[in-house]
């Protein structure tokens, strides 16, 4: 499979949201090729469709907007400094399998920690990577006649202090981490993007 790559830097949630749903409408009607879209947000929380909406706390920053959107799981954050991927693949050229999607977009985000000597491992009955008791990155996906949309988000250069007004994805007993938090030092997003797309091409290729 040769997968399209688009690096949309800095772009608004609403604009790439748009993007993804045109390309998806366009690979369920085989006009376009698989894609994954590598972007970052300003700050937004979004709430997936069975979110709890108590989940958003009272004292949340005011710069943050708020999305109510079609994805799985619960409430997250994007924001500057964190990697988020929007894979839209036709899983028909794959593996029909929401689950075998679901781990294998952790694997790639594992595979990409190591590279930075970080050992990253997926929690018992719980979506997403984590490094210890934190979690690194969130997944929520919306798949549709087995093409996809929505996907991860990888915590790089993340001010982490937006997690504090909200539960992220309504779980209460584990902390969030990044990956300068946890090398004390700011990580350079191009080396992580290049990294990342070599590793989701290995495991989808």
């Amino acid at each position: 499979m040769n997968i399209k790559v688009q690096d949309l830097g800095m772009c608004s949630y609403q604009d790439a949201w748009d993007l993804q749903k045109n390309i998806q409408a366009r690979r369920i009607a085989g006009n376009d090729r698989d894609t994954l879209l590598l972007v970052e947000h300003e700050p937004v929380y979004t709430f997936g469709k069975n979110a709890n909406q108590n989940h958003l706390l009272q004292h949340y920053p005011e710069n943050v907007q708020i999305f109510n959107i079609e994805r799985g799981g619960d409430i997250t954050y994007h924001g500057p400094g964190q990697l988020v991927g929007y894979p839209i693949l036709d899983l028909h050229n794959y593996k029909k399998s929401i689950s075998w999607y679901m781990r294998s977009l952790e694997q790639v985000i594992i595979d990409t920690l190591d590279i930075w000597g970080l050992k990253a491992l997926r929690k018992e009955g719980l979506t997403g990577v984590w490094v210890g008791d934190e979690k690194i990155a969130a997944l929520g996906v919306r798949i549709s006649r087995w093409v996809t949309m929505h996907g991860f988000a990888l915590n790089v250069n993340t001010d982490l202090q937006y997690y504090d007004g909200i539960i992220p994805c309504g779980i209460l007993e584990y902390g969030v981490t990044s990956m300068e938090n946890l090398l004390k030092n700011k990580i350079n997003m191009d080396d992580v993007k290049q990294h990342l797309v070599s590793c989701f091409q290995n495991k989808f290729n």
